[in-house]
């Protein structure tokens, strides 16, 4: 039966290998670790505008293969915090999770044994603050010595049950006191031991222990205190009927001795000196797991590359680029050296999901040295997008002032002797046309200068005439039939020169008075500018 079961898994785990995980993802979790961690010293951290922008958790729930909730929260501080560096060696692991489905398997059974809810806070025992014992906590001491004292002259003087009733009383309230606190760690310490099971197992690996060589000493200090904290792992487990009985024996006795307020302040005093131990470890087993879902991803998708990060600025060249989340999408190529990129076309065609294609391949490159492409080239750059811009009621904000302050920022980044992209869609659609092409082209001219590359889309082409020679023009379009419409998602060289607005109206019914009305205006104007 057992070996019936453990077939059926590692079949399971074959098969599964490469496919879209089928979980549900609690972000307001799996982001704990990115949110409490101090990220000052990476490349960049993403911000959540940029995040949200890219549509970053529908792509994280693309990418992430992960078998652990460790694993899945150290993906989740992967992808946000751009490297300064990029270490080669993480390819030879990749290669082998790959390559040896035996070796993969086994190390995919160990990351399991993290898979419950409760280890999305492990990382809050390294990452926030401890309780802290209060002044009058020796107390507890005192009276756990008196009880010890009162049971053992009971037998002498039966009159010192009545002390002992007195010190019960008291110890009940003072342990009642400390459940509150220790309800707070029944998920996390347990998980902790568990995490510093599956991490030894890890490194026993070769393979893996080269990923910290270091990580014993880790492991020996924390299980230095493995035993007092199996106390919170009885304490967890005491929840359903069968164990009643003991349970309830059990809490009697630990009123008694007052032994829970001192074994939780006493394990956390020793926690709190090992920080640095608890997160070395969950850094080892957290990035196993990153490397084991990129080879899962990299055996699930149609097509993938290994960037080359190269240190000639402004340089940014993709081939057969593709956006993970779109199923059989367009592949598009695009070369940008020395110039940054303005994009026209008609909505719908395919502008936006293109700069979204290039921003995602960016991250997913620097991070998880994996592109969604045949081949990709670009420099190690900071990504800042101004995509979706909306309206901010609760602060009195309106669309325009959300967008010049989300454009300022991009403006004062690119003035750091630091290689960014910059994302934009529809720049200043918020105001005016005379306005909107004024400041869109005196703005798009500053961004693309030093190191910048900007990735632009607008439909106003006067934009493209005055931006000709900083920026290399491109544009989607479409065919329009009798009655529909059709998109190719090509990418093609150039401005746009047709126009079609006035042509989709028409053959969605609307009113031939309004067609012909917008026709005449639309000539007029076109007079008007040509004058």
């Amino acid at each position: 039966m057992i070996l019936n079961q453990k077939g059926k898994i590692r079949e399971e785990l074959l098969k599964s290998f490469g496919e879209i995980k089928n979980d549900s993802f609690h972000f307001d979790l799996i982001e704990r670790y990115f949110r409490g961690k101090d990220n000052s010293n990476t490349f960049q951290t993403l911000s959540d505008k940029t995040c949200n922008d890219l549509d970053f958790e529908e792509s994280f729930m693309f990418v992430d293969r992960t078998h652990s909730k460790v694993g899945q929260q150290f993906l989740y501080q992967t992808l946000r915090a751009i490297p300064n560096s990029r270490d080669n060696s993480d390819e030879t692991l990749i290669d082998q999770f790959l390559n040896d489905p035996e070796f993969r398997i086994s190390v995919q059974l160990k990351l399991a044994e993290l898979k419950s809810n409760d280890a999305y806070y492990v990382s809050t025992l390294f990452q926030d603050e401890h309780k802290k014992a209060p002044k009058w906590f020796f107390i507890t001491r005192i009276l756990s010595v008196l009880s010890l004292a009162s049971v053992l002259l009971i037998p002498v003087s039966q009159q010192v049950i009545f002390l002992l009733f007195g010190i019960f009383i008291l110890n009940m309230v003072i342990h009642f006191w400390n459940k509150r606190n220790l309800y707070q760690y029944l998920e996390s310490i347990p998980q902790l031991l568990r995490l510093v099971k599956v991490a030894t197992e890890l490194h026993k690996y070769d393979w893996l222990a080269a990923q910290n060589r270091e990580l014993d000493n880790s492991l020996r200090r924390i299980s230095s205190i493995k035993n007092r904290m199996a106390f919170f792992r009885l304490e967890a487990k005491m929840d359903n009927d069968l164990a009643a009985l003991v349970s309830g024996i059990l809490e009697l006795f630990k009123i008694l001795f007052l032994i829970e307020p001192m074994f939780l302040f006493g394990v956390l005093k020793k926690l709190d000196a090992m920080r640095q131990e608890m997160e070395d470890v969950f850094c080892f087993v957290g990035k196993i797991d990153v490397l084991l879902s990129v080879a899962s991803l990299r055996k699930g998708v149609p097509n993938y590359c290994v960037p080359t990060i190269s240190a000639q600025a402004k340089k940014l060249q993709g081939k057969q680029i593709y956006h993970p989340l779109l199923p059989d999408c367009v592949e598009n190529d695009i070369d940008i050296d020395q110039k940054s990129v303005l994009l026209t076309g008609s909505n719908m065609s395919g502008k936006t999901t293109f700069i979204r294609t290039v921003g995602i391949n960016v991250i997913t490159g620097l991070t998880l040295n994996t592109c969604f492409a045949s081949d990709f080239e670009m420099p190690r750059m900071r990504v800042f997008s101004a995509i979706r811009i909306s309206d901010d009621l609760l602060n009195d904000k309106s669309y325009y002032f959300e967008e010049v302050l989300t454009i300022k920022t991009m403006l004062d980044a690119g003035k750091e002797n630091t290689p960014n992209l910059f994302l934009l869609d529809e720049i200043f659609k918020g105001t005016n046309t005379i306005e909107r092409i004024s400041a869109g082209k005196a703005v798009l001219s500053s961004l693309a200068g030093g190191e910048n590359i900007v990735l632009v889309s607008t439909h106003d082409i006067e934009l493209a005439d005055l931006l000709r020679d900083e920026y290399a023009l491109f544009h989607f379009s479409e065919n329009v039939n009798h009655k529909t419409v059709d998109f190719d998602y090509r990418i093609k060289n150039g401005k746009l020169k047709t126009r079609n607005a006035i042509r989709i109206l028409e053959i969605n019914d609307y009113p031939e008075q309004i067609i012909k009305e917008a026709n005449v205006l639309s000539k007029t104007l076109d007079n008007k500018k040509q004058i």
